[in-house]
C-alpha cells in the first residue's frame, strides 16, 4: 500500500513539474510557443484561465514586455509678468530711476521652457508600430520610448486622430520587438477580468487588475463617447496604456479618469481602434468616415410613449436631418427611431456614430426605421463625413412678437425669434418660439426645457412664431403627452413630458 501511495505521489509531482515547466517556457521573452513572439503573425497571446485566477502573474509575464513607457517634451513660451505695468505714472516723475531695475526682471523678452508630460502606449507590431493616445503625442516636439527592458528610442508621429484620440508612434529598433494581439473588444462581457499596465505618475510598468464594470459609457469626451468602465486602478500616466483581457489580448486604450470618483476607469473599446489604423498607418490622419447625415438623442421613456411606441423599445431616435445629406436623400426624415444599421441593432445613442464612421463612404447600408410605429428598411449611399459641411441659412427679417402675462399651460414663457438668433442657431426667420421662462417645478423644467430654448414643433406641429404656438396648446389636454422639438445651441434635441 506503501509503495502505491509513494507511485501517486510521485507521478503527480511528474506531472505538476512538466505543467509548471511548460507554462514557464510559454512565457519566456523571444519564444513564440504561446504567440509572444517577435514574427510577423505572432502577437503576444495567452492560454484563457478556467473561472477567478488565483495570479495574473503568468499574464503579465507574457504581455508586459509590449507595454512602453512614452515621455513627449514641447517647447513652450512664457512671457514673464511685470505687476507694476499698470500702476500708472512714476511718483518720481520724468525718468523713474527704478525703471531699468524693473524692466531687467519683469520685461524681459519671452522665453522658451521645455514642458514635459508621461504616458504609455504598446507595441501591436514587431517593426516598432506602437498605438496610443492622441493627447498624449499632440503637440510634442519630441517623443522618447522606453521598452520594458529600459532601452529609449526616440519615436515619430505616424498618424493622429483627434475625434477618437487614437494615435500610432513609431521607433526604429535592431531587432524585431515583442508586440501585442488586438483582440475583439465585442466579446467582452460585464464582470470579465481586465489588467491594465502602464506608466502612472511615472512609474514604470505598474499593473493593476479589475473587472470590466460597464460598457458603452457616455463621459463627454467626444463625437465617439462609447468607453468601457473598468475598476483597475487607471491614474495620470497611464493613458495610451493597454486594458487586457484573461488571454493577454488588447482590448482597450486606457484613456480617461473621473478626478472626483475613485475606482473608476474608462478605455476606448480597441475594434474603435482597429477600425481606423490602416488609414492612420497610410495617409497619417482619417481622411475617410462614413457619414449618414442625421443628428440622434436617447430614445427616453416618455419620448418613445409620445411616439406610440413602447417604453422599452430601443433605438435611436433623429432629432435633425441635414440637407442634401445621404439620409435626406433616402427619405429619412425627422423623429424617425433607427433600430438597425447594417444588420446591427442600435440599442444605445452613443453607438450609431462609431458604427456609421467606420463604414466606407460610398457604401451602400441599410437602416432599419420605426416610423408612426411602423417599420420599414431602407437603403442609404454613405457620404464621407470628412468632406461634408453642414450649411445653415437665415431668412428675412421679421417682428418677434411676446407671450405676455403669466406661464402658459406647459409652465413657458415664449416669444417670437429675433433675426440674429435665427441667423446664429442656423434655422429659418419665422420658425419657432424663444422660451424665455420656465415656471419652477412644471412638468416643462422637469423633462430641461430651458430659457433661451427654440421650440421648432410641439407633436409634429411646426410652430412659425405665437400664433402657432397657440393653436398648438389649445389641441393640448391634461395628461397628454407633450413632445417638443427644441433648438438649442449645439444642435436640435427632442423632449417629452405628460402635461399635469
Amino acid at each position: 500500500m506503501k509503495r502505491i501511495l509513494f507511485f501517486v505521489l510521485v507521478s503527480v509531482s511528474l506531472f505538476s513539474l512538466s505543467l509548471d515547466a511548460k507554462w514557464t517556457d510559454r512565457f519566456q521573452s523571444g519564444k513564440d510557443t504561446s504567440g509572444v513572439g517577435v514574427e510577423e503573425g505572432q502577437g503576444a497571446k495567452v492560454v484563457p484561465y478556467a473561472g477567478a485566477p488565483e495570479s495574473f502573474h503568468l499574464l503579465v509575464e507574457g504581455v508586459s514586455n509590449t507595454v512602453v513607457n512614452i515621455s513627449t517634451t514641447k517647447k513652450v513660451k512664457i512671457k514673464p509678468f511685470n505687476p507694476f505695468k499698470d500702476f500708472g505714472p512714476s511718483p518720481f516723475g520724468g525718468e523713474d530711476p527704478f525703471k531699468d531695475f524693473f524692466d531687467k526682471f519683469f520685461d524681459a523678452p519671452e522665453m522658451v521652457r521645455p514642458e514635459r508630460s508621461l504616458g504609455s502606449g504598446f507595441l501591436f507590431k514587431p517593426d516598432g508600430y506602437i498605438l496610443t493616445n492622441n493627447h498624449v503625442v499632440a503637440g510634442a516636439d519630441e517623443i522618447i520610448v522606453t521598452l520594458a527592458d529600459e532601452r529609449k528610442y526616440k519615436a515619430k508621429v505616424v498618424g493622429t486622430d483627434e475625434d477618437t484620440d487614437i494615435a500610432v508612434i513609431k521607433i526604429n529598433a535592431p531587432s524585431p520587438l515583442p508586440y501585442a494581439t488586438l483582440g475583439d473588444s465585442d466579446e467582452l462581457n460585464i464582470g470579465d477580468w481586465v489588467v491594465a499596465i502602464g506608466n502612472p505618475f511615472g512609474l514604470s510598468h505598474t499593473v493593476t487588475a479589475g473587472i470590466v464594470s460597464a460598457k458603452g459609457r457616455v463621459i463627454g469626451a467626444g463625437k465617439y463617447d462609447n468607453f468601457i468602465q473598468t475598476d483597475a486602478s487607471i491614474n495620470p500616466g497611464n493613458s495610451g496604456g493597454p486594458l487586457f483581457n484573461m488571454k493577454g489580448e488588447v482590448v482597450g486604450i486606457n484613456t480617461a479618469i473621473f478626478a472626483a470618483g475613485q475606482g473608476l476607469g474608462f478605455a476606448i473599446p480597441i475594434n474603435m481602434a482597429k477600425k481606423f489604423l490602416p488609414q492612420l498607418m497610410e495617409f497619417g490622419k482619417v481622411k475617410d468616415r462614413g457619414w449618414l447625415g442625421v443628428g440622434v438623442q436617447e430614445l427616453t421613456p416618455e419620448l418613445a410613449k409620445s411616439l406610440g411606441l413602447p417604453e422599452n423599445q430601443t433605438g435611436v431616435l433623429i432629432n435633425q436631418v441635414f440637407p442634401d445629406s445621404p439620409a435626406s436623400k433616402a427619405g429619412i426624415k425627422r423623429g424617425d427611431v433607427i433600430t438597425k444599421f447594417n444588420g446591427t441593432e442600435i440599442k444605445k445613442y452613443n453607438e450609431l456614430p462609431g458604427l456609421v464612421a467606420s463604414v466606407q463612404p460610398g457604401t451602400e447600408v441599410e437602416v432599419t426605421i420605426l416610423r408612426k410605429g411602423e417599420e420599414k428598411t431602407v437603403k442609404v449611399l454613405l457620404g464621407n463625413r470628412e468632406a461634408s459641411k453642414e450649411v445653415a441659412s437665415a431668412g428675412e427679417e421679421e417682428e418677434t412678437p411676446s407671450q405676455k402675462g403669466a406661464a402658459d399651460k406647459l409652465g413657458l414663457v415664449v416669444r417670437g425669434v429675433k433675426p440674429e438668433e435665427a441667423s446664429k442657431l442656423g434655422i429659418e426667420q419665422g420658425r419657432g418660439v424663444v422660451v424665455e421662462r420656465v415656471e419652477p417645478g412644471s412638468a416643462a423644467e422637469d423633462a430641461d426645457v430651458r430659457s433661451g430654448d427654440v421650440i421648432l414643433e410641439i407633436n409634429e406641429m411646426e410652430i412659425d412664431g405665437i400664433k402657432a404656438y397657440q393653436a398648438a396648446l389649445a389641441k393640448i389636454s391634461k395628461g397628454d403627452i407633450v413632445r417638443l422639438l427644441i433648438r438649442r445651441s449645439f444642435g436640435t434635441i427632442y423632449l417629452a413630458f405628460t402635461l399635469q
